[in-house]
């Protein structure tokens, strides 16, 4: 099948201008893969690295659209321009991405200065899509001063979200046994900001009281060092939104005074480039197989002629 030709000059231009179809086009080309993304990596390149990401993990069912959708409506009350990123569980069939949360943030789908994108997991593990940091990207270079990740709800698996924010949400609810759940996951270990949601709900400060003693058995003691708060939250009538947006604002600041901020990026930098080295790996090693050539050292391992180490050396080899 042909591939589309891309004017990415103009593509890029009109995406600063914060043309919301511009935008949608970009991230398309990242999903798909696109020959041109690489063009349009570098022209957006000089015009990222300004918004504030902030991922929004937690088990399936604690609010965390809901949530999203309120923080949303007092970052448009500071005059913020948003993007959010809702990762879906990819559809069976289509492959792509369900859609089934985006219903709560209808609040916001009108207004110009807040851009909603569902993308698909794709059967990534980890809840995000492998494609989800260069997406980040052409939000950030399109003028989103805020960009909202919300992850799929796959429980255990959500600690990736922390490789890719400058700030990571919690969301927990009573009654679900999140804070086991939690500290099973390692959730304890990377939530910046935990927030129980549908707090009025019987149990709300028994799991307030369980999260804050887990978190203070861990090692974050030094007195330079950031403490996460644990807020209450009923985020379907906005009552707690302001504390967390209060406490994500203290996060920033002190991520910016400690240099943490600029630590996190560049880690996060690393994971991406070391993400679409592996990508292009697979390609090219799709490509001897094509050949036969890497059937040929299977058949070699199963007859016993070979060993999957001396194998793996040949295809390396190959590649380089």
């Amino acid at each position: 099948m042909a591939v589309r030709s891309v004017d990415v000059p103009a593509l890029v231009a009109a995406a600063r201008a914060g043309g919301p179809r511009a935008v949608a086009r970009l991230i398309s080309l990242v999903e798909d893969g696109h020959p041109a993304l690489r063009e349009v990596m570098a022209a957006l390149a000089p015009h990222t690295g300004r918004a504030h990401i902030i991922g929004i993990t937690g088990s399936p069912g604690v609010g965390k659209s809901t949530l999203t959708n309120a923080l949303v409506g007092v970052l448009r009350a500071r005059g913020k321009r948003v993007g959010i990123l809702a990762v879906d569980p990819s559809s069976p069939f289509s492959g792509g991405a369900l859609l089934g949360d985006r219903i709560r943030m209808q609040d916001h789908a009108l207004d110009p200065d807040v851009y909603i994108r569902s993308m698909a997991s794709r059967g990534h593990l980890g809840g995000l899509s492998w494609t989800t940091p260069q997406a980040l990207r052409v939000l950030d270079a399109a003028g989103c001063e805020v960009v909202l990740v919300e992850t799929v709800g796959v429980g255990q698996s959500e600690v990736e979200v922390a490789g890719l924010a400058d700030t990571t949400m919690v969301l927990l609810a009573p009654g679900m046994g999140d804070g086991i759940q939690a500290a099973k996951a390692g959730i304890l270990e990377i939530g910046d900001v935990f927030v129980v949601n549908k707090s009025d709900r019987e149990g709300a400060d028994a799991t307030v009281r369980d999260i804050r003693h887990m978190i203070s058995l861990g090692d974050r003691i030094e007195p330079n060092q950031w403490r996460p708060p644990v807020l209450k939250t009923v985020a379907a009538r906005g009552d707690g939104i302001a504390e967390v947006m209060t406490s994500i604002d203290d996060h920033l600041a002190w991520m910016e005074a400690s240099g943490t901020l600029r630590d996190r990026r560049v880690r996060r930098a690393v994971d991406e480039i070391e993400a679409i080295a592996i990508q292009a790996l697979r390609a090219r090693i799709g490509d001897l197989r094509r050949g036969q050539g890497v059937d040929d050292l299977a058949a070699q391992v199963v007859d016993g002629s070979s060993d999957p180490y001396a194998a793996a050396d040949q295809v390396v080899a190959a590649l380089t």
